[in-house]
């Protein structure tokens, strides 16, 4: 059974949002989108593997995440993001390339590895070219950048990063970021 995610807003937008890219980077999990907290207990609200919570959602149902502290995270807007002891937060208002780092980095801290990690297609395994590639296109170089740094040339970068996406299913940088850092090819604060 593939592990869930609950997101707890109001915010029809930013839910959508969210479900979008946790759908895209986590392929393996189901991601349910609730408009309150009492759609959420009228669903199974016990077997989610995580909760991304609105704050105001949150404070309103301390009691029920505070016993489920390990598996929340307030969903905050803005710089001034609350500091709750021993709760994670995630700022929704980020540009996707930098939610997609703080995702990585609520992972790092203890999330259960099997909720959090990307689908990978285990008959095909990357070359050592493959991951040098894969390395130098998540640090942000492009292909002619990679081309001059490996001495190859641009139709063979070009031809790695295809064989790249079809061995490992996965289209998008935000993806591939993510599969990265969870093979440990690259750290996450590097990037």
């Amino acid at each position: 059974m593939k592990p869930q995610i609950a997101i707890i807003e109001p915010n029809t937008l930013a839910s959508m949002g969210l479900q979008r890219l946790l759908e895209t980077l986590l392929p393996t999990v189901i991601v349910r989108s609730f408009r309150s907290f009492g759609q959420l207990v009228a669903d199974t609200p016990d077997m989610y593997a995580h909760y991304f919570v609105a704050a105001q959602v949150y404070f309103e149902h301390t009691a029920f995440f505070l016993e489920r502290r390990h598996k929340s995270i307030v969903l905050a807007c803005g710089e001034g993001l609350p500091q709750l002891a021993g709760l994670l937060t995630l700022n929704i208002q980020q540009e996707e390339p930098q939610l997609v780092k703080s995702i990585l980095r609520l992972h790092q801290h203890g999330h259960p590895q099997h909720a959090m990690s990307p689908t990978t297609n285990n008959s095909h395994t990357l070359s050592p070219r493959e991951i040098e590639v894969l390395q130098l296109l998540v640090r942000g170089l492009i292909n002619k950048e990679i081309a001059d740094r490996l001495h190859i040339s641009l139709t063979t970068v070009i031809s790695h990063r295809k064989n790249i996406s079809e061995k490992l299913g996965i289209k998008s940088l935000s993806g591939l970021t993510v599969y990265a850092v969870m093979r440990g090819y690259v750290e996450a604060d590097s990037l």
